[in-house]
């Protein structure tokens, strides 16, 4: 079975990161999407932007770790957002009760 991948490309503006995701969030890509916010708030923009428009799959692993990631990102006062949740995953966040959870933007 081929093992689903992650691509991630990060575009920086002034005061803000924005994570592009293509492909599957789940508990084998969990870890390089985690080290790369990490990374990110070693020196945290005002805001970081995770574009959810490429992502077909992310399991509770996955939702467990973007809840995560948003509180990293509050801590070291910085605001972590959704842009671009597609319908299955907006269910999935309804569903899970994380929706109130996460900070779910309309655009990147």
């Amino acid at each position: 079975m081929e093992r689903p991948e992650l691509s991630i490309a990060v575009e920086h503006a002034p005061d803000e990161a924005i994570f592009h995701l293509a492909g599957e969030i789940d508990v084998s890509t969990v870890t390089q999407l985690t080290a790369m916010v990490n990374d990110i708030l070693a020196d945290p923009p005002t805001r970081i932007v995770l574009d959810m428009a490429g992502v077909t799959f992310c399991d509770s692993q996955g939702l467990g770790t973007l809840v995560v990631l948003s509180r990293k990102a509050q801590h070291a006062r910085a605001v972590l957002a959704l842009a671009n949740v597609g319908d299955f995953l907006m269910r999935v966040l309804d569903i899970t009760g994380l929706r109130s959870a996460l900070m779910i933007s309309s655009t990147a």
